[in-house]
């Protein structure tokens, strides 16, 4: 039987990248606290209660997805910018890029009677345009509630990162990220996963929280999911995570549709928020 390699927050990020790179994930225990889980659940609570469930077998039928937790989260943006994480998806994405960046937030709650979710590599997210040999993606899933066998514990292909497009996973194949509450499963974008099977009368709540390379289209639009008006009142690094920031030299600068007689009509996203980037870079000519 396949399995994931563990490790505990103070294990060292070159056994766990090492681990991740040839598994396609891993799983860090006991990494958030029982008090930032239940401010995270508190606050996330009204949100998920008036989500309705999947309307396919993809999205889940018994699960609820529930995106935008930045805005709606103060507690959400210490995960996004957990220290570890964001030095781990660095360490991962950077050799394909100048930075990185968010490309989904969502808190998924698999209920009862959930069926398994088909297994799937999230990197086609993108539709396979990518080549093989860049990784575009980290990926992690937060388990606000044990993960089990029997509530669902994400399914995972350890090693399919290296597998043909096509090649199907057999039982023995695949293992479950179970892991106690406050875990957290890292996995990338090439590896073969899908959420698991609840046979259990509660719910299996986790935060899926993934970064992406700064060049790339993001999952969760950031911009209308985390509007200026609110990415305004954030910390300059998760203002930059967001994206409202340039993803290199002359990429994603915007033009003030309304403003007449500005010094320069090429800006820095920064600028829409009230502030400079830390090194200006604006394309010239």
């Amino acid at each position: 039987m396949a399995q994931l390699q563990t490790f505990t927050p103070d294990a060292s990020p070159d056994e766990v990248l090492s681990a991740f790179a040839s598994d396609g994930a891993a799983i860090i225990s006991d990494l958030l606290s029982p008090d930032d889980r239940a401010a995270i659940s508190s606050q996330l609570a009204p949100w998920l209660e008036a989500t309705p469930t999947g309307l396919d077998d993809f999205t889940g039928r018994q699960t609820q997805r529930t995106g935008a937790l930045v805005a709606r989260s103060e507690a959400c943006r210490d995960l996004v910018m957990h220290p570890l994480i964001v030095d781990l998806a660095n360490q991962f994405l950077r050799p394909f890029c100048e930075r990185i960046q968010l490309h989904l937030t969502q808190i998924i709650n698999i209920g009862p009677t959930q069926g398994t979710q088909p297994l799937h590599r999230d990197r086609l997210a993108w539709g396979g345009f990518i080549p093989r040999e860049i990784e575009p993606q980290f990926n992690t899933i937060w388990a606000l509630t044990d993960f089990t066998e029997e509530n669902g514990a994400t399914r995972v292909v350890p090693g399919s990162v290296a597998w043909e497009d096509g090649q199907r996973a057999s039982e023995s194949d695949t293992t479950q990220a179970v892991m106690t509450a406050g875990s957290v499963l890292l996995y990338s974008g090439s590896v073969i996963h899908g959420g698991g099977e609840n046979r259990t009368g509660q719910d299996r709540t986790g935060i899926n929280i993934t970064y992406c390379l700064g060049w790339l289209r993001t999952e969760e639009n950031q911009y209308l999911s985390c509007p200026p008006e609110i990415a305004k009142d954030l910390e300059p690094d998760l203002q930059d995570m967001l994206g409202y920031t340039q993803g290199s030299y002359a990429l994603g600068y915007f033009s003030d549709p309304l403003a007449v007689g500005e010094r320069a009509d090429i800006q820095p996203p920064e600028r829409r928020l009230g502030r400079m980037p830390k090194t200006q870079k604006l394309l010239g000519g």
